[in-house]
């Protein structure tokens, strides 16, 4: 099932929490958070802000987050961080946060699946898929001009995605590393 918020909605960062509990009931081992995008573009900085804001709120808790705006993780990386990944954290669960496009009524959602993202997709890249939950925010338009709009994408709808997702994704850790049965498997 997929979960879908509007970056306006007062309850979004309660309900991507709550997403995230669903899509990942049973974790043991922190899943890994992989924030794919770059700080060249607006609408590419999604994750990049994701990631530097999660490292920021949780830098005292063993949490593995890749893709940040020091050291982004672009989508052209992700078959070697797929194998990083794999070899440096066997058996843990992906989040991966990417920007997307999408239809004009879906601009300004942030959904959840269950499924990984295939990055650049919207650009119709053929690029491996990452992750084993995805966190998508929809920032543009798709058309034939993708790159032209995620350039013209405004700075202040994606920093406000980014602080909705990161809200979710910091109480889904701060719960999880606070069950009695969970391993930081470090």
């Amino acid at each position: 099932m997929t979960y879908s918020f509007n970056l306006y909605n007062g309850m979004a960062a309660d309900g991507s929490y709550a997403a995230l509990k669903k899509l990942l009931p049973d974790c043991r081992l922190a899943p890994v958070v992989v924030c794919i995008g770059s700080d060249l573009s607006v609408g590419d900085s999604l994750g990049p802000l994701v990631g530097t804001m999660l490292k920021d709120r949780l830098s005292r808790r063993n949490i593995f987050v890749y893709g940040t705006l020091s050291k982004p993780v672009t989508a052209h990386e992700i078959s070697y961080v797929n194998g990083f990944i794999g070899r440096s954290h066997p058996g843990r669960k992906i989040i991966a946060v990417d920007a997307a496009v999408g239809s004009p009524c879906d601009v300004g959602l942030i959904k959840f699946s269950p499924a990984g993202v295939k990055p650049g997709s919207g650009a119709d890249k053929k690029l491996a898929k990452v992750g084993d939950v995805s966190i998508m925010g929809i920032v543009a338009e798709k058309s034939l001009f993708n790159y032209a709009l995620f350039s013209a994408t405004r700075l202040n709808m994606v920093y406000r995605m980014a602080n909705i997702i990161c809200d979710g994704l910091t109480d889904f850790y701060t719960d999880l590393l606070s069950q009695p049965f969970f391993s930081s498997g470090i």
